[in-house]
């Protein structure tokens, strides 16, 4: 049973994804956390009468960080279960917001289910890797929300994301830029780009420095675009 009182109280530690490198444990602060939660509540407009399912493991920042803590700290509902591709769209009615990773995404693209579902209204927060124009467009078409989001263990993970309500929104950009993965139109914390890698520093980040991140960002037209990785000086 997990004691969220206790970790808004003492902070703890969440693990990485080792997608990019070997995982490791990070540690979030009480402050770190309180600075989190706001922009978590504020971006997706989280509120007491908010509904969230969880199917994101809590050691992660996307299971733990982006909407579960943050609806526990309002007195919203929520509710922490395994993610099953088969079962989560009808579980999902019943609830206004969701974090998915794109795998997920793409299991549940690919159940029967999906094709007829009505995702009307509902919050889909997607992270902790690339979520592709296919996806986006996939769940935007079903009536969803789709917000794309950047985020690292060590900061946000709400850090960067961009809100697509309706086709002609994703059509827009997909059309305007399409040389690599949308990122967000919105930044939640400093960032600067130095030779194509981006740094980020303030208040939901780990570090009270610039933070390198590693990976690869284009601004474009006001709007950030991610390129790749780069992993022992090699680009991925």
């Amino acid at each position: 049973m997990i004691n969220f009182a206790q970790i808004l109280k003492n902070g703890t530690t969440i693990s990485s994804s080792g997608t990019t490198g070997p995982a490791k444990m990070v540690l979030r602060t009480p402050d770190n956390l309180r600075a989190c939660i706001d922009v978590a509540i504020a971006a997706q407009q989280l509120t007491k009468r908010s509904k969230v399912l969880t199917v994101t493991r809590m050691t992660h920042a996307g299971g733990l960080l982006t909407q579960t803590l943050p609806a526990y700290s309002i007195g919203a509902e929520f509710k922490v279960q395994q993610f099953n591709a088969f079962s989560f769209l009808k579980d999902f009615k019943d609830y206004t917001h969701t974090f998915l990773a794109p795998a997920q995404m793409t299991a549940l693209m690919n159940t029967k289910g999906f094709k007829d579902c009505d995702l009307t209204g509902k919050r889909i927060l997607g992270g902790s890797d690339p979520v592709s124009w296919e996806m986006i467009e996939a769940f935007v078409s079903k009536g969803a929300i789709v917000q794309p989001n950047w985020g690292m263990s060590e900061v946000g993970p709400i850090v960067i994301n961009i809100e697509f309500d309706s086709i002609d929104k994703v059509a827009y950009y997909k059309d305007k830029y399409h040389k690599g993965t949308i990122l967000g139109d919105t930044v939640y914390c400093d960032y600067k780009i130095l030779d194509t890698v981006l740094y980020v520093k303030g208040p939901t980040c780990i570090y009270d420095t610039w933070f390198k991140t590693n990976d690869i960002v284009r601004e474009y037209d006001n709007v950030l675009y991610y390129q790749g990785r780069i992993i022992d000086e090699t680009i991925l």
